[in-house]
């Protein structure tokens, strides 16, 4: 599923070059320091020669990328870029394109993180030229060939954008939403002593968009999107202190309607697995319609949660074949109706035995950052773990050392095993559910760390008044309730609730102490979250600073595009 390189990404290698067809979602150089997911590097692994490295591409840009295989041609190659003699061509997919072909000519300057079209006043500036011609139009959508002189960064995006063109799936530049940013690198021509030209098959996505036509669902187009996530998550693929991520998240990955997890046994589990294999293999195959999966492949893979959400619930079958082929051994269904308020008592929705493939172990230890979790995949619409409050788990728990930690709305402790791992000093629980209280308990105590740890099977609304009557107080207060809830003297709903809330925890809440306040209702914007938190200090008179947690490298929707909003709050 996660390979180092994909056989047809290579589309040519001759007298020292190697021309790669780079996927979108692929960096061309590394984003951070000690994780070598980058092009070059898996290049390097796969093929075990050092690569001469002369041409970039940005991360969501396909296309032709050259790369010198023999040493003794690096400076002829590099010649010819310094001179700018290479001819690049691309194709870019854009809305708002007025007239024909002509020749764009500004002057470009990084500013905040973009680069921007600025006067002649800004002597740091640089020129860019790029040539456009019209291929094909339809309506307000248009097809460009582009030819660029220069080679600034973001030239081709940022010159489009201030023509009012901006390219499809470009939100950076101000392009329409789309599953992936419509920018291929075409073609490429070394005028070396030898002439060569490369060139790169159009992505497929590009006709059916301008056609109107475009399904993120279609056969091909969900395998290639699906192989597009995988890609992304290479580097959280091969870290081995971490056996579960997100595999697709939903319009992030150009699949709305679509959330994928894998969770991978931790090394402690193989026993249990084998075992459950054994017990479970002929169940499994006697399925009606699935796919089966040997126990070799189920062990050496990763098992699949699949939420299903519209649109992508009418697509559940193509979904499960399309991962399949991806190389997921095992998949288990979630799916979820327009009206999530209708979800009780619907075992159907949710099926304990995986769709194809063999199961995983009734309970399934997992890790992230090395901190062992336990989850049951078939139990339920969930599994004891949110995958994408991982980097909030690791913010706790880097947070928790010596500390006093409240955990309100606990679910299975996810929140309270980071704190205790973290070498928290006390730690209480709090869930209204006394089976997802146990399992909270269950998962600290299989820790043994030394930490106090209470739980509370409680309505946290009738527990924080009695902690603040009491004058209790800690150091790290986290609040991750639900979307809506209802118990006997509480009835919960998201939005202004958030307010009175907030203010409970400030209650509660140690001088110099911090939250960590999650939401996961997606109507609700994070400014408008932001502004109900500040509302709730502002009635207790706290200062406060808040700083929104960024989804992790799994998430690519933006902070202020994900459903998942977490604030990190400090008192000033």
């Amino acid at each position: 599923m996660f390979p180092d390189l994909r056989p047809r990404w290579v589309l040519d290698e001759r007298e020292g070059l190697l021309a790669i067809d780079k996927p979108a979602g692929v960096s061309c150089q590394a984003a951070r320091e000690g994780v070598a997911d980058d092009l070059p590097s898996r290049l390097e692994r796969a093929r075990g020669v050092a690569l001469g490295v002369h041409q970039r591409l940005d991360k969501e840009t396909s296309g032709v990328v050259v790369y010198v295989t023999d040493p003794a041609r690096n400076a002829e190659v590099a010649a010819v870029f310094e001179a700018r003699s290479v001819d690049k061509r691309y194709l870019a997919v854009v809305t708002g394109w007025r007239g024909g072909g002509r020749t764009l000519r500004h002057r470009l300057r990084r500013e905040r993180g973009r680069v921007r079209v600025v006067g002649k006043k800004h002597a740091d500036a640089k020129l860019a030229i790029t040539h456009v011609e019209v291929e094909a139009r339809r309506g307000d959508v248009a097809l460009l060939a582009l030819r660029i002189e220069t080679g600034r960064t973001h030239q081709i995006r940022a010159q489009l954008s201030h023509e009012g063109a901006p390219i499809v799936g470009d939100v950076l530049y101000g392009g329409a939403p789309a599953p992936r940013m419509m920018l291929h690198a075409r073609s490429i021509r070394l005028p070396l002593e030898a002439e060569v030209t490369f060139e790169a098959p159009v992505p497929r996505e590009f006709a059916r968009w301008l056609e109107g036509t475009f399904d993120p669902f279609e056969d091909d187009l969900l395998v290639r999107a699906l192989e597009r996530a995988a890609d992304r998550r290479w580097a959280l693929a091969r870290a081995p202190e971490t056996t579960c991520f997100r595999l697709v998240d939903g319009e992030g990955d150009g699949l709305p309607g679509l959330e994928v997890d894998l969770y991978g046994a931790s090394e402690s589990e193989s026993e249990s697995e084998s075992a459950s294999e054994s017990r479970s293999e002929s169940r499994s195959e006697s399925r009606s319609g699935s796919a089966s999966a040997s126990a070799s492949e189920s062990r050496s893979g990763l098992w699949a949660v699949v939420h299903l959400k519209p649109p992508a619930l009418a697509h559940e079958s193509g979904v499960l074949e399309a991962l399949g082929r991806l190389g997921v051994a095992s998949a288990y269904v979630k799916r979820r109706p327009e009206d999530g308020t209708r979800l009780r008592g619907t075992d159907h929705l949710a099926p304990a035995l995986p769709s194809f493939g063999v199961p995983a172990p009734e309970e399934l230890v997992v890790r992230e950052h090395g901190v062992p979790y336990p989850v049951r995949l078939g139990d339920g619409l969930h599994t004891g773990l949110f995958l994408d409050a991982r980097d909030a788990r690791r913010r706790v728990r880097e947070a928790s050392e010596g500390a006093r930690v409240l955990n309100l709305f606990a679910y299975c402790g996810g929140f309270s095993v980071a704190a205790v791992a973290g070498g928290a000093a006390e730690v209480l629980t709090v869930d209204g559910s006394r089976h997802y209280a146990d399992r909270a308990s269950a998962a600290v105590d299989a820790l043994g760390r030394a930490c106090r740890h209470r739980v509370y099977k409680d309505d946290c609304f009738e527990v924080l008044p009695r902690l603040a009557r009491r004058g209790e107080v800690f150091d790290l207060v986290i609040c991750d309730p639900p979307t809506h809830s209802t118990s006997k003297k509480h009835r919960w709903r998201s939005g202004k609730g958030w307010v009175d809330l907030a203010a409970s925890c400030f209650d509660v809440l140690a001088p110099g102490g911090a939250m960590l306040l999650c939401s996961n209702d997606a109507r609700m914007p994070r400014k408008v979250f932001e502004a109900r938190v500040h509302e709730a200090a502002r009635q207790r008179g706290r200062a406060v600073h808040l700083r929104a947690l960024r989804p992790g490298i799994d998430q690519p929707r933006r902070a202020d595009e994900h459903p998942f909003k977490k604030l990190w709050v400090t008192q000033t």
